[in-house]
């Protein structure tokens, strides 16, 4: 192959240059808030990015800027080479089920009248994918695929667990087939002893099914568990960055150190 034979080589996933939020001000006494500031980073397909930092830190204003649920003030986000910032909502329309939210309140993403089985097949409703032979089937799929019995898809969500709750929502996100998750503290609000187990899965479905991640999370053990790499935030700027192990080893940054030396057992998950 000649080099004017070469294929081109694949832009990434995700790539988020000088990303800026900023949030209008609430009245004539509170000045807007610069929730963002020029945040860079670029996630490969089949990878998980964590973005770690304390509350407030601009984690969530990245995701919603990512969806394009929030516009924001400057900055580029381009999804396979596709800047997003400039499309409106009629052009994000059909690029929604290929980047999808998994949110922290698994109770509260879902409808209290809506079944399970409802639930996963409404995206489907929605994008005019239902089939009404094959439609049950890729529900019933889906419930496997993130290990829910079938039986429950004639439950609502206040008879389930929280953990279940979370799983429905997460095969809900499957639906449209993604290629990416944007995953806004998917297991926060989750009992300990279920958060290993929602984790697990994340890592499972990102590598079966070639997903890009995009984590954020307070939990530093299982963020170290999870992800290949990390951007550490800190009022609205990534103080650090890099592979996850390489970052947990030996931070550069004081601020990263500090998130770290708060983590009773690194390894614990």
């Amino acid at each position: 192959m000649t080099p004017s034979e070469t294929p081109a080589m694949a832009p990434p996933l995700l790539e988020v240059r000088d990303l800026t939020v900023r949030y209008p001000s609430r009245g004539r006494r509170t000045p807007p808030v610069l929730a963002v500031d020029r945040v860079s980073f670029t996630l490969p397909a089949g990878e998980t990015l964590a973005l770690v930092g304390e509350s407030g830190s601009g984690k969530s204003s990245i995701a919603a800027a990512v969806l394009m649920l929030r516009r924001p003030e400057s900055g580029s986000v381009r999804f396979e080479g596709r800047e997003l910032t400039g499309l409106g909502e009629k052009a994000m329309r059909p690029l929604r089920p290929a980047l999808q939210p998994v949110f922290q309140d698994p109770y509260g993403s879902l409808s209290p009248r809506r079944r399970v089985y409802d639930a996963i097949a409404e995206p489907l409703r929605v994008q005019g994918r239902w089939d009404p032979v094959a439609g049950p089937a890729r529900v019933g799929e889906l419930l496997d695929l993130v290990r829910l019995d079938a039986s429950l898809a004639r439950r609502r969500p206040y008879e389930l667990s929280g953990g279940q709750c979370q799983r429905v929502g997460i095969a809900r996100a499957l639906a449209g087939g993604p290629r990416l998750l944007v995953l806004d503290e998917p297991v926060s609000a989750l009992d300990p002893s279920v958060r290993a187990g929602i984790v697990n899965l994340l890592a499972d479905l990102r590598d079966e099914l070639g997903l890009g991640q995009l984590f954020i999370g307070h939990d530093l053990a299982l963020v170290r568990h999870v992800a290949h790499q990390v951007a550490v935030l800190r009022h609205g700027r990534i103080v650090e960055t890099g592979p996850v192990h390489q970052v947990w080893d030996a931070p550069a940054h004081a601020y990263t150190r500090e998130l770290l030396a708060a983590v009773p057992d690194l390894g614990a998950v």
